[in-house]
């Protein structure tokens, strides 16, 4: 890996005051959000929060993404922590297949039909930028806010000591109760 980092910034947001810090890996780029506090906590709240541009910017229904986000950004804002935003869009297969397996879920299928109808897996997400991430800020024990067992067993195979984790529940809408129950259904997800 052949990662570039930028210098630490202030970030004010109507969550809170963070700092932030950018990673560039190839074409993607990704982020650390910190409280402003984080280099004393240790074993710092923590959400690896994946791009989801729909969700997140766009207010999508589709997905509890940006419910997720501004949950986690509030939580950390008060408790401390840190949310790194992992910018792999759509589990990794961009935001142009993205918007192909939408369609493909209007007419039907799920997001995993969707995602593997259009050649990819599952969940095509590489986290190795996340242990680097870890490293650099030198994290070795968190509480790790996810609904998603891959990402605890990925956490815990790089050697982070996971001593809490806090589930990230949002609410429901019509528009997203199918795909959080194949999250849950077919993922694993602890929803």
């Amino acid at each position: 890996m052949n990662i570039i980092q930028s210098n630490i910034a202030n970030l004010p947001t109507k969550h809170g005051k963070f700092r932030i810090k950018a990673y560039k890996d190839g074409n993607q780029e990704h982020l650390a959000i910190m409280s402003e506090d984080f280099e004393n906590i240790e074993a710092p709240f923590v959400r690896i929060h994946s791009e989801c541009l729909t969700g997140d910017t766009l207010g999508s229904l589709k997905c509890d993404c940006q419910n997720q986000l501004n949950l986690a950004l509030d939580f950390i804002s008060k408790e401390g922590g840190l949310i790194i935003y992992h910018r792999q869009e759509g589990r990794n297969i961009g935001l142009l297949n993205k918007v192909n397996a939408y369609s493909l879920q209007d007419k039907g299928r799920n997001t995993i039909e969707a995602n593997i109808e259009l050649g990819f897996g599952e969940d095509d997400r590489d986290y190795r930028v996340v242990d680097y991430i870890f490293k650099d800020l030198g994290i070795k024990k968190i509480k790790l806010i996810t609904n998603n067992p891959k990402k605890i067993e990925y956490v815990e195979g790089i050697g982070i000591d996971i001593v809490k984790r806090v589930p990230a529940i949002t609410v429901t809408n019509k528009h997203n109760e199918d795909y959080l129950q194949t999250k849950k259904d077919q993922m694993g997800h602890m929803l």
